[in-house]
């Protein structure tokens, strides 16, 4: 079942996992790789879906547009303005932008965002949870062009994205589909929650 309200998916599959000292990708979680999941748990509610990958990153086959960063190395901003860029050209408003690195993500977060979403008519949804999500949050497509500019004013952060428009924030408990993991201790640990 897709979304009531057409939806991309944009997921950043690219970072440079310096504390997971291995591509976070490509990391096995429960007989899958993380890139894997996160598709699939996409899947149910959007399409297309886009992985931004970095140039060069070995990826397994996906049932998704693989997407390559133009350069390596500048954080999730640039990568993200890429795969809303695909996802205007496609036709769609409103994108699902999300790590890699959430082996816990559901199809039932995006359910969650996406109506505030569009009633509040928001440039940006966020969970909160005592802190904001930026890679769990629905973004409209055309920001594209925002993030070209603060691209070029030197800016890398997703913070100067959702500081410079409109973001809502939508408050729910901490829950296991927002989990992400930066380790390989984290990784493993986050298993006994799919029990």
């Amino acid at each position: 079942m897709t979304s009531p309200v057409p939806l991309a998916a944009v997921i950043l599959a690219g970072g440079a996992s310096r504390r997971m000292g291995r591509d976070k990708a490509t990391a096995v979680f429960d007989g899958k790789t993380l890139v894997e999941r996160t598709v699939s748990a996409v899947s149910p509610r959007c399409a297309p879906v886009f992985v931004v990958a970095a140039p060069g990153q070995a990826l397994p086959s996906l049932e998704a547009e693989i997407l390559r960063d133009e350069v390596r190395g500048v954080g999730p901003l640039l990568a993200t303005g890429r795969g809303l860029r695909a996802a205007a050209q496609a036709g769609l408003e409103f994108a699902f932008v999300c790590a890699v690195d959430m082996p816990l993500l559901s199809a039932d977060l995006i359910d969650e965002l996406v109506g505030p979403a569009v009633r509040l008519g928001a440039d940006v949804v966020l969970p909160w949870d005592g802190r904001s999500h930026y890679l769990a949050g629905i973004y409209r497509t055309n920001l594209h062009e925002r993030v070209s500019g603060l691209v070029d004013a030197g800016e890398r952060s997703m913070r100067a994205l959702v500081e410079s428009v409109d973001t809502q924030r939508v408050v729910m408990p901490e829950q296991a589909s927002l989990t992400n993991v930066n380790t390989i201790v984290e990784l493993r640990d986050a298993a006994p929650q799919i029990a």
